[in-house]
């Protein structure tokens, strides 16, 4: 069956270290790698899924695995994501067809994240039942890459740690306005005003679900007066402030929309101010959103390497003062996502279905395999309308970082 050699032709290119076993639908059993572990161990249920994952290997395989048409009889999807990527620097490139997918998807991209469309890719995936993201978040609901600045650092840790990271790059000083573009469950928000000090914090979201959390967690804190948060696109905020972060939200611009979007945050940075971005990026070529991610996860979403994202910053005519770049710890972070929703998937199947479970898996796994075995990173990028608003060194962070945990001490103690 030529869905089987063209299976076979892949998986003897792509499982250099590792183990995978494939029955096929007909009942063939082939094995590839060098018998060492991780084993993983699938099946097909029909011949039709095999041609299927041929065609289309990025759609197909999410897919086939939702539906159960791609069974993993020996380990999990991430193993068997792990058998398949970690040695082929990134892509399914051995599959066949994999590159005319790829030319389809450049013949056929256009914006999809005008102001409709982008509250509506944001519903899609933000505006599910917000008992499903307690189950695996920390207790503040970061739903962004986590800052591991120790070994052993826990989610909650980490989450801090990333507050804390980006609290001391934007140089907030007491009393100063700051503009949360994409305010999530409103944890940094609160902790700009909390922690570092600031006098006003604006957040804008376009999830209805969020934006419900984050104003009982702004009045359980007691800082409605100082901290808002509003069901408002970035394009539509009017007003001048001292500081502008965005985090785990630029991924959802599109870039057709990046030099708007430059635009528009110069527009309300203030001459002396700051802005830090920080988005997933990639380190490689551009390249097309997986598939399965915009299809089933992130409609409207792009991962941008840093030469597409550069140009629109220079025609909006901000300086770049800094650029961190992430590795690793978003792995760690969807690793620890990715546990927690395991252990606790019986509570998830009793809100959604077994094939949501199987997609949320699924989309956990891939994720985090993009970060570990592929070019995804995360970018921090540091952004000012002048080149003399930012310290001489990058000594400061550290320095900010030590008074911000001083005051996390003292925030604790008010609040225990």
């Amino acid at each position: 069956m030529l869905s089987e050699k063209l299976l076979a032709t892949a998986f003897t290119r792509a499982v250099k270290h590792g183990t995978l076993e494939m029955t096929t639908a007909a009942g063939h059993r082939m094995t590839f790698g060098t018998g060492a572990e991780p084993r993983v161990a699938i099946r097909f249920t029909d011949a039709s899924a095999q041609m299927a994952l041929c065609l289309h290997p990025e759609l197909r395989l999410g897919e086939l695995f939702m539906d159960g048409r791609l069974v993993i009889e020996q380990g999990t999807i991430y193993d068997l994501l792990q058998v398949l990527l970690q040695d082929t620097h990134g892509e399914l490139d051995e599959l066949p067809f994999h590159r005319l997918r790829k030319i389809r998807a450049w013949m056929k991209r256009r914006s999809e994240n005008d102001a409709a469309k982008s509250k509506r890719n944001v519903a899609h995936h933000y505006d599910l039942d917000g008992r499903l993201y307690a189950l695996f978040l920390d207790a503040d609901r970061q739903y962004s890459c986590a800052y591991f600045d120790h070994p052993d650092a826990s989610l909650e840790e980490a989450q801090l740690a990333k507050k804390r990271h980006i609290a001391a790059k934007l140089l907030v000083e007491p009393g100063q306005s700051v503009l949360d573009i994409g305010s999530g469950w409103g944890g940094m928000g609160l902790y700009l005003a909390q922690v570092a000090g600031a006098g006003a914090v604006k957040g804008v979201t376009l999830s209805e679900e969020q934006l419900d959390v984050s104003r009982k967690r702004a009045g359980a804190a007691g800082l409605l007066g100082r901290v808002h948060f509003e069901l408002e696109d970035y394009r539509a905020t009017t007003g001048s402030f001292d500081r502008i972060v965005s985090v785990g939200m630029f991924e959802h611009v599109g870039p057709p929309s990046y030099d708007e979007y430059f635009r528009t945050c110069r527009h309300l940075l203030k001459e002396d101010g700051v802005m830090l971005l920080h988005t997933i990026g990639r380190t490689g070529t551009p390249y097309p959103t997986n598939p399965w991610i915009a299809k089933y996860i992130f409609p409207g979403g792009h991962l941008p390497i840093l030469s597409e994202i550069m140009p629109s910053v220079e025609r909006a005519g901000f300086v770049v003062t800094d650029i961190e770049v992430l590795r690793l710890h978003y792995a760690f972070t969807l690793k620890a996502w990715r546990e927690r929703f395991m252990a606790h998937r019986e509570e998830v199947l009793k809100l959604y279905d077994e094939r949501f479970c199987r997609m949320w898996e699924c989309y956990l796994a891939m994720s985090e395999s993009a970060f570990r075995f592929q070019d995804a990173v995360v970018f921090q990028i540091q952004l000012a309308r002048r080149n003399d608003v930012v310290p001489l060194t990058r000594d400061y962070i550290a320095e900010r970082e030590a008074a911000l945990r001083m005051a996390e001490e003292d925030q604790m103690r008010k609040s225990a």
